[in-house]
């Protein structure tokens, strides 16, 4: 008897997990239900947004993007007071996805391409001139983005009083003049056939026309017979013992004694090697009129990130006098910048100022100054910002300095493109 009421027992265990087992299956496709039908029209309406995005798109392509006009109180300190944290709107659960400026996602910061789906990587920041160099004053005077360019200072007439008030220091002052320094322009003449990636000149390979953009120098470091010297015998580059540079290369007697650098600048500018080996960097151009032409043509690929839009660019001279000279501005620059980013880590929220020294339309080094708007931050430290301060075709991959923030390599943040509304942005960055 006592063994079938435990027979009889089991059975009605089963048959209550089983019945829970229904009763939580049924619920599940009850919810998965309800959830599609809720989602449906959401669909749809993203379809239809992605849509709307490659005629937007088709339109600026055929109007021609980088002369788009917009409004001239977007650049410099007078733009929106609406301020509103990206983080809230990159959230999965976000019902209310608006593709305005102020309320983006992450993928929303990229162009749509007419032919290609899915996000392309980088903007119109880049200068094209199919005139080379002799057409790129003409480009200038013909902006329609910033006519007259009121809000960019030209880097030799820089001073303090350009600065808000309250933030007229020399300590700021200097920092922005050494950013300038350090300050290149990026000639690019190759686009790379061999990109699975869609950005702004993959379909351009067979055309060769000058690009021009912004980068900026650091990690300047001097080797003799492959030792770096300021580290004695800890570390010594395996791959040369003699200068690579192009001269030395193709020299009998090349220099034991080089420098080697970087220069960050966005990936959309450089994608990839193919490119880096048509790629020239002039230093020091900081005004039109008397600079002295400082070339470095020896570049190649050193880190990349696609979705951060960020390119490293290694770099070589054995030249002494440059050499030394970047070497001195390179060691002033990070003393400097230690020193800005503690005296205004505490007010970084209240004033949001934010400088950008670049080469608009491949032109002399502008100093802008303006604020940052939002800040989208993706985790482990990294973020991204939209900011009011002025731009132009020829700025994309100038260094972002968002004055009290701290960068993990100093040039995290670059300038990657700008939105219809004018309101600009950058690559992802690591800051804190």
């Amino acid at each position: 008897m006592n063994k079938k009421k435990k027979v009889k027992h089991e059975l009605q265990q089963g048959l209550h997990s089983t019945q829970s087992f229904v009763r939580h299956f049924l619920n599940w496709r009850i919810k998965k239900s309800i959830w599609v039908a809720k989602n449906s029209s959401k669909m749809s309406c993203k379809r239809k947004t992605q849509t709307d995005r490659k005629v937007s798109k088709r339109l600026k392509t055929e109007n021609n993007s980088t002369d788009l006009c917009f409004p001239q109180d977007t650049c410099g300190l007078n733009g929106s007071e609406d301020q509103t944290d990206l983080a809230d709107f990159s959230s999965p659960g976000n019902e209310n996805e608006d593709t305005d400026s102020h309320h983006f996602t992450s993928d929303q910061s990229k162009v749509q391409s007419d032919e290609v789906e899915g996000p392309l990587i980088g903007d119109h920041e880049t200068q094209e001139s199919e005139g080379g160099e002799a057409d790129l004053h003409k480009y200038l005077v013909g902006c329609k983005k910033n006519p007259g360019h009121r809000q960019f200072i030209p880097v030799e007439t820089f001073t303090k009083k350009h600065l808000p008030e309250g933030l007229q220091d020399n300590d700021l002052y200097k920092l922005i003049k050494l950013t300038a320094d350090l300050t290149v322009r990026v000639d690019v003449t190759m686009s790379s056939p061999k990109t699975t990636q869609p950005y702004p000149f993959s379909n351009m390979s067979e055309r060769r026309i000058l690009r021009t953009g912004s980068g900026s120098v650091r990690n300047v470091n001097k080797f003799q017979d492959g030792v770096l010297q300021d580290l004695g015998n800890i570390y010594k580059n395996d791959d040369y013992t003699k200068c690579w540079c192009r001269e030395c290369v193709g020299s009998n007697s090349p220099s034991n004694v080089w420098w080697e650098f970087k220069v960050n600048t966005a990936k959309h500018v450089v994608f990839d090697d193919i490119e880096a080996n048509h790629t020239t960097l002039r230093l020091f151009y900081d005004r039109d009129d008397g600079s002295p032409v400082v070339s470095i043509d020896k570049v190649s690929i050193d880190k990349v990130s696609v979705e951060q839009d960020r390119c490293e660019l290694k770099c070589v001279t054995c030249d002494e006098t440059l050499g030394n000279k970047l070497m001195g501005m390179w060691k002033h620059f990070q003393k400097v910048w230690g020193e800005v980013c503690d005296k205004y880590r505490d007010s970084r929220s209240q004033h949001k100022l934010t400088f950008i020294v670049s080469h608009p339309h491949g032109c002399s080094k502008q100093v802008s100054v303006g604020q940052w708007k939002d800040r989208l931050e993706l985790g482990e430290l990294r973020s991204k910002f939209t900011y009011t301060t002025c731009t132009c075709p020829g700025s994309s991959g100038a260094q972002v300095l968002c004055l009290g923030y701290r960068y993990y390599t100093y040039s995290d943040l670059v300038h990657s493109g700008s939105f219809k509304s004018g309101l600009n942005y950058s690559g992802v960055g690591r800051v804190f």
